[in-house]
């Protein structure tokens, strides 16, 4: 649920959504009135100056004495357990009840633990109070508490305290039903540190008008499981004003979304949205509803009949071009990402889009977690870091697939990442990563054969497939272990131009990291940073006869012994600097260590081809040019030739 849409908290707030766009028929609202039988002997108080009377506008509260609590009725009982809450009894439960159906949070305190009057009021330096998550908590100048005569109770909006809270002992019950500042309510919860039901929705605005009913809901609830003798309403303060009221010409519909709908539709959409209109014709004069306060204006409106329409039903009109202007021309970085996007899906890959921010904890085991990359109001604590990386979301993406039955597969992502808060410090990413039995042959299963488990040799595949494509060939790339920390160790490595220049890294993601990030088998990835990439040189307009020779090519192979440690790529780019002119291709077809081979050393085979475009070679040429090969690697990576 986004922050400007409080009201779907509650399962009425959702099911008045379906029922404005044609799901089904809201039902009435059957809030009544309780008449109260007698004056509570606990009064209620607003204590606060001018400049803080905001923390609480509206304080209202009732006394329900000679209660049994208990377990709650099996009806209960199973819609809480349904969207995972735990049974506790039936007050507690009753709140829950109404908090998640209503969007309406409650407190109830056993009245007998509290001393004279309640009261909301700022905390205090010294302050502290024991809560119902077992912490204790110091507050300050800048919280809303609910006190009584003798010590905090609780944080407004936030959480209530543990030495007031009901069990099945209690037989009278105060039942708390308030409205708190949004900003405020999210300034202590993040200060303190506190998650809770209460603060989720309050921080995002609760409806100011439903207060009253609230307490009336959850009065009849008590009476009807509980049983007991209610006492009249006390309340003290009033709600704030809800969006004031403003003009809307039903026309606006169409000159903002081109709909072409008519007034009487329009009408109805928009009242069973609960908002108010009134007058004739086109002009009229709208009254958001309280629960709504992300509506302050006729472009909202038009959005909310956008949204309950379709947004597929919107006709597409392109806007039209003013004489001389010239058409739209894609920037060098524009065309960098869509040749990479298409090599990516080329190859198999499924682009996905996931969040640029994310989970604190995340961001610090990708490099990142930087204090002025933290989001100052975050949609959740969940998401309040900018990303360093494009990986953390796709490996969640990964492990969602797995979990939901699609064990192999392949994403990619292309977007911003976040080394710091400076402009230098931003850059452009394109992020894959394979799980599963899934390479560029195909994945999973097949009468054939089952596809190899996606490795690090597949994702650098794939990242060098794309550097191809943006114009770097394989043989000016130089590879490096010089993978970051989140990559295994032994299975990953870099891509880079020349000694200093990094354009990607690849490899198996470390076990332990996928292990805290909650995933349960391998995955591979690879990240290319696409800023560093140099521009591509600029070819003319026609495109280069084909150069092809009519000579049969040669094709020698070559064994040579190594230290493990020398990378293939360094024997292939010495073996092509031997002779441009006649070496066309280089390939690795065999590694092997073993018997034959001393401890600490490896036998790696290379094919290379001669292509002659002037003449048939001699044996003599060949052996002059195999000649060069040998010292070329011998030279470069301090190798032998096998006899």
């Amino acid at each position: 649920i986004t922050p400007n849409r409080p009201d779907c908290l509650g399962v009425r707030g959702i099911a008045r959504d379906l029922a404005a766009a044609g799901l089904g028929k809201l039902k009435k609202d059957t809030v009544k009135p309780v008449k109260g039988g007698f004056v509570s002997l606990t009064p209620i108080e607003l204590d606060f100056d001018k400049e803080s009377a905001s923390a609480c506008p509206v304080f209202a509260g009732r006394l329900v004495r000679n209660v049994t609590n208990g377990p709650s009725p099996d009806w209960l009982r199973t819609r809480l357990k349904a969207i995972g809450l735990r049974p506790i009894n039936a007050l507690v439960d009753i709140t829950n009840y109404i908090s998640y159906d209503r969007a309406r949070p409650l407190h109830v305190y056993d009245a007998d633990k509290l001393t004279g009057a309640m009261r909301a009021r700022l905390g205090r330096k010294g302050e502290s109070f024991a809560a119902l998550d077992g912490k204790t908590y110091a507050v300050d100048g800048d919280m809303c508490v609910i006190a009584d005569d003798r010590a905090v109770l609780g944080l407004g909006g936030v959480m209530g305290g543990e030495d007031t809270g009901v069990t099945e002992a209690t037989t009278n019950v105060f039942i708390e039903s308030a409205y708190f500042d949004p900003k405020r309510t999210a300034r202590t919860g993040r200060k303190l540190g506190i998650q809770s039901d209460a603060r989720y929705r309050f921080e995002r605005g609760v409806d100011p008008d439903f207060v009253v009913p609230g307490l009336e809901l959850a009065t009849s609830l008590v009476l009807e499981l509980c049983g007991g003798e209610p006492s009249k309403v006390i309340i003290a303060g009033k709600p704030p004003k809800a969006n004031r009221p403003f003009k809307f010409d039903l026309g606006l519909v169409k000159r903002l979304s081109g709909l072409d709908l008519e007034p009487r539709e329009i009408k109805q959409l928009l009242t069973a949205l609960g908002v108010g209109l009134d007058g004739k014709g086109k002009a009229l004069k709208a009254a958001p509803p309280s629960w709504r306060p992300d509506i302050t204006g006729p472009a909202d409106l038009v959005e909310e009949v956008v949204r309950l329409v379709g947004v597929d039903n919107v006709p597409a009109t392109p806007m039209t071009r003013a004489a001389g202007v010239a058409k739209p021309v894609l920037t060098e970085a524009q065309l960098r990402q869509r040749l990479t996007r298409r090599v990516l899906a080329s190859r198999g890959f499924v682009e996905a889009v996931t969040w640029s921010f994310i989970p604190p904890i995340e961001a610090k085991l990708f490099g990142g977690g930087a204090p002025e990359l933290t989001l100052s109001n975050p949609i959740s604590t969940e998401l309040a870091q900018m990303r360093p990386s494009l990986l953390p979301g796709l490996i969640t993406a990964a492990q969602r697939n797995r979990d939901r039955g699609f064990a192999d597969g392949a994403l990619f992502e292309l977007g911003q990442a976040y080394r710091g808060a400076a402009p230098e410090d931003q850059f452009v990413a394109a992020s894959g990563v394979r799980f599963g039995h899934s390479t560029l042959e195909g994945s999973g299963r097949h009468w054939s054969g089952e596809a190899p488990a996606s490795d690090v040799f597949a994702v650098k595949e794939d990242a060098v497939a794309a550097l191809a494509a943006l114009g770097l060939a394989q043989a000016s790339l130089a590879s490096a272990r010089e993978a970051p920390p989140w990559f295994h160790p032994g299975r990953s490595g870099a891509l880079k131009l020349g000694p200093k220049t990094v354009l990607g890294v690849f490899g198996e993601l470390h076990p332990d990291l996928l292990a805290s990030l909650g995933v349960d088998a391998p995955i591979a990835g690879f990240e290319l940073y696409l800023d560093a990439i140099p521009p591509a040189k600029r070819k003319g307009a026609g495109r280069l006869a084909l150069d092809a020779s009519d000579l049969q090519p040669v094709r020698r192979d070559f064994a040579f012994l190594l230290d493990r440690d020398v990378a293939a790529g360094d024997v292939v780019r010495a073996a092509l600097g031997a002779d441009r002119a006649l070496i066309s291709d280089v390939g690795v077809f065999d590694v092997f260590t073993g018997q034959g081979v001393p401890e600490g050393r490896k036998s790696l085979a290379i094919e290379v081809t001669l292509q002659p475009r002037e003449k048939t070679l001699t044996d003599a040429e060949i052996e002059a040019v195999a000649a060069k090969i040998v010292a070329a690697v011998t030279k470069a990576t301090g190798g032998e030739l096998r006899g």
